[in-house]
């Protein structure tokens, strides 16, 4: 086993993992950028480095600057958890190329293969698994998508080869949207996976999402701990995941899980991965949806899973540990006739967002009031505390709760008591979407499918339970503390040391520069790196400024242009979502302040018309 694991990541997936390191007596190390320097996987872990300023790019996406990290700490092993670095293959190699450093993840070979979609059509086909129609090799050209159409008809979704989770997928409805839509798909693959090739497939208009957990050794075995299902989703993104489906029967489970596992060994894969699946469901069904239904390969997510958790409550299985002994060479300790599934689960993403606007993420604020739900059943994964401000820098996802029943009636029952008892001060959350669900009439008979919330719930309901159960959701900002609590945070060769003191009724600390042995540590920048409290624009027209925090994907007109109202000026990705800035009304682009790649805040300027 490992002596000390390096967490390439933030947040809940990092105290996930140190735990589990904890359990198997490993050391751990974080890291950190400049906006999570008072995070919680910072507190929690052994010993913590700082590798860059607040914007992902520059810190947690860094590849030299994690692995210099891992050699700082004398880390004998890195763990990517999910997003950042997770599935990136060229990070994956310079792991396994670092003297000493093992990879704790499938091989990049292998995240290679079956993280390019096409190549996973591929292998899957070989591998006997049913795949949606579609391409095994990327197009480029609006007439390839022409002639998909003509023959698999519409609609069709372009998709990224590096993308996941909506990111890079667009919708093609008819004709009409091929060059736009094209084009929006490659740009989104470029700004995020480095990777503009796309594919298509054909689009199913009434699926379910179900995916497969998957964990393989290096030693030929193979086994899946059962599905979940993850169909209640907005704009592609999952809201709440559960497991066992409650709409496959036995023998159709038992189907999709088989050829998961089928895939995977083909792909000759190791750690744990998860296969998804989509279902095709039948509006008209009594009970389970059987074996002869449809269900089509969609994609490998070479990486643990945020609803891994899910899994593990109804198999008692800890994924996580699994991956670590893998990693470190150790057979699986069980066989496949093992796993049995107990009871039902259900996961409930907190999100820092307002449910009844459109969604919308915090922008800002402190967790004033931090209680959550305990007793039988219940888990929380977090790493937060009473007091703490929101880093608003990445995801939104602040937290995840897990809830356990005997079955599904029992499950869903304890849930709302554990939502109910969830208590959330200063910020806006989704529980009181979570809780309005849970009395929906399509999730409780789990009728629904992942076009549900898009395109059938009314919003209405949501703006009502949001209104009722929203509580306070603060204003965005802090309020200066009465007492002080003195934290000196020094850095000496990017190692990180506090020295903590408290007084109540004490003035503060002046925040001079602190030298310690030639390292400084300084007052903290605002958390857009390089960003300033206030910056003069030539132009002196009406400026157009950014909605939400995000990245510009793209600028799509110069100085001097001349715009029309409604035309778009700038494509912001929040979210993992693309938003058109579109001009209010018609003018002349005096002055561009944005470029492509550059995160911006809420209220950054963005052009100025005149």
């Amino acid at each position: 086993m490992f002596r000390k694991v390096l967490v390439a990541n933030r947040g809940e997936i990092a105290v996930r993992v140190m735990r589990a390191c904890e359990e198997l007596n490993v050391g751990t190390v974080a890291i950190y950028s400049e906006a999570d320097k008072d995070s919680g996987h910072v507190r929690y872990a052994d010993e913590a480095y700082n590798v860059g300023p607040a914007r992902a790019a520059d810190s947690y996406l860094d590849h030299e600057a994690v692995i210099e990290a891992a050699r700082k700490a004398d880390a004998d092993a890195i763990h990517p958890g999910y997003g950042f670095l997770a599935e990136n293959a060229e990070f994956a190699s310079k792991v396994e190329a670092a003297d000493g450093i093992t990879w704790i993840g499938p091989s990049s070979e292998a995240m290679e293969s079956l993280g390019e979609k096409t190549k996973a059509r591929t292998i899957m086909t070989e591998a006997d698994v049913p795949i949606v129609p579609g391409t095994t090799e990327p197009v480029t050209e609006p007439e390839e998508v022409k002639s998909f159409g003509e023959e698999h008809g519409y609609p069709i979704a372009i998709k990224a080869e590096g993308g996941g989770g909506g990111r890079g997928m667009k919708v093609v409805w008819d004709e009409s949207e091929v060059e736009d839509q094209l084009e929006s798909a490659k740009r989104e693959g470029e700004a995020y996976f480095d990777n503009d090739s796309v594919y298509l497939e054909r689009y199913l208009e009434q699926p379910r999402h179900i995916e497969v957990q998957i964990v393989a050794d290096h030693h030929g075995n193979v086994r899946h701990l059962g599905e979940r299902d993850c169909s209640l989703q907005r704009r592609h993104q999952k809201v709440i995941e559960e497991g066992p489906s409650a709409a496959l029967s036995d023998e159709l489970r038992e189907k999709i899980g088989e050829a998961a596992r089928r895939g995977v060994a083909a792909a000759d894969y190791t750690n744990a991965g998860t296969v998804e699946f989509l279902v095709e469901e039948d509006p008209d069904r009594d009970g389970p949806l059987g074996p002869e239904t449809n269900f089509y390969f969609l994609e490998v997510n070479t990486r643990i899973q945020v609803e891994h958790c899910v899994t593990e409550e109804i198999t008692g299985i800890d994924i996580v540990k699994r991956q670590l002994r893998v990693a470190a060479g150790e057979e699986l300790d069980f066989e496949q006739d093992d796993v049995e599934i107990d009871g039902h689960a259900m996961e409930f993403r907190i999100n820092a967002e307002n449910a009844a606007e459109d969604f919308a993420p915090a922008t800002g604020g402190t967790l004033e009031t931090y209680d959550p739900p305990g007793g039988l059943g219940v888990r929380l994964d977090d790493a937060l505390k009473q007091g703490d401000e929101l880093v608003t820098d990445y995801d939104s996802m602040i937290a995840k709760l897990i809830v356990w029943g005997e079955d599904r009636e029992e499950c869903i029952d304890r849930s709302m008591r554990a939502l109910r008892e969830y208590e959330i001060g200063g910020i806006p959350t989704i529980i009181p979407f979570h809780r309005l669900m849970l009395t929906d009439e399509e999730f409780v008979a789990s009728t629904h499918t992942t076009k549900y919330l898009d395109e059938e719930m009314d919003t209405s309901r949501i703006e009502e339970a949001q209104q009722q159960w929203g509580g306070d959701t603060g204003d965005g900002s802090s309020e200066d503390e009465e007492s002080v609590e003195r934290e000196f945070t020094v850095e000496v060769n990017g190692k990180r040391f506090e020295v903590e003191l408290e007084e109540h009724g004490a003035p503060a600390i002046p925040a001079g520069d602190v030298d310690v042995g030639g390292a400084q540590a300084s007052p903290p920048q605002p958390a857009g790196g390089d960003s300033t409290d206030s910056e003069e624009f030539a132009g002196d027209g009406e400026t157009v400024d950014a909605e939400m925090q995000g990245t510009i994907l793209s600028v799509e007109v110069e100085e001097g242009d001349e715009v029309a109202a409604g035309d778009v000026l700038v494509v912001l990705e929040a979210m993992k979502m693309e938003n058109d800035i579109v001009a209010s009304r018609g003018g002349t682009v005096s002055e561009i302040a944005v470029e492509e790649n550059q995160s911006v805040d809420m209220g950054d300027v963005l052009v100025v018309l005149e």
